[in-house]
C-alpha cells in the first residue's frame, strides 16, 4: 500500500493503525527519495494528527505468558538430556511444536500475567509437560532433511528479497523453457 492510501485511509476512517504507521515507516526506510505527493500526503497526515482529526492507536501491550511457561519446561527437560546425552536439541523448534498444541494466555497486566501463571501451574501443568515431552520425542526422531533450513530471525525487506533471488537462481534453470530441437 503507497503512502497517499494509506493516509487517505486514515483521514477516511479517523485512526492511523499500528500496522498502517509501520508500513509508512517501511515505506520511509526503504525509500532512497519520497515523491513530492508523498511529502504532500505525510505533512497531511501531520496535521491532520496534530488537530486531533486523525488518531494514533496506541500499540497494545500484551504477552503469552504460555510461551515463558513452555520454554521453562522445555529448557529444564532439554538440560537434562544434553547433560546425558550426546543429543543437541534445538529450544526454538520444541517450543514452537508445544506452543502450537496449547491454549495461549495473553494478559495485558501484571496481575492479568500473574493470574494466567497460577491458573496455567494448577489447571495446565500436565498438559503443558505432556505437549513439551512429545515435542522432544517429535525432535529426535525427526528425519535429517532440509539441512538447508535456515532460523526465523529479524529480517528487512532486503533480506527477503535476497532470498526470492537466491530461490529464482537456483531453480530458474527447471522452469527455462527448452527450445523444440
Amino acid at each position: 500500500m503507497s503512502i497517499e492510501k494509506i493516509v487517505e485511509q486514515a483521514l477516511q476512517d479517523g485512526y492511523l493503525t499500528p500496522a498502517m504507521e509501520a508500513e509508512v515507516g517501511r515505506i520511509c526506510d526503504n525509500a532512497s527519495e519520497l515523491s513530492i505527493e508523498e511529502y504532500m500526503a505525510l505533512d497531511r497526515l501531520m496535521g491532520a494528527l496534530l488537530t486531533g482529526e486523525v488518531v494514533a492507536v496506541p500499540r497494545k501491550q500484551f504477552i503469552n505468558v504460555m510461551e515463558e511457561l513452555v520454554l521453562s519446561e522445555a529448557i529444564a527437560r532439554i538440560a537434562e538430556i544434553e547433560a546425558t546425552s550426546e543429543s543437541t536439541l534445538d529450544v526454538g523448534d520444541i517450543a514452537a511444536y508445544a506452543l502450537n498444541r496449547l491454549p495461549p494466555l495473553y494478559a495485558t497486566t501484571e496481575e492479568g500475567a500473574n493470574y494466567q501463571r497460577q491458573r496455567a501451574k494448577t489447571e495446565l501443568h500436565e498438559l503443558i509437560a505432556q505437549q513439551v515431552g512429545e515435542a522432544i520425542s517429535r525432535y529426535l526422531d525427526r528425519p535429517s532433511f532440509f539441512p538447508e533450513r535456515q532460523a526465523l530471525g529479524k529480517s528487512t525487506g532486503n533480506e527477503v528479497l535476497k532470498q526470492v533471488s537466491n530461490l529464482l537462481q537456483v531453480y530458474a534453470h527447471n522452469f527455462e523453457q527448452k527450445s523444440p530441437s
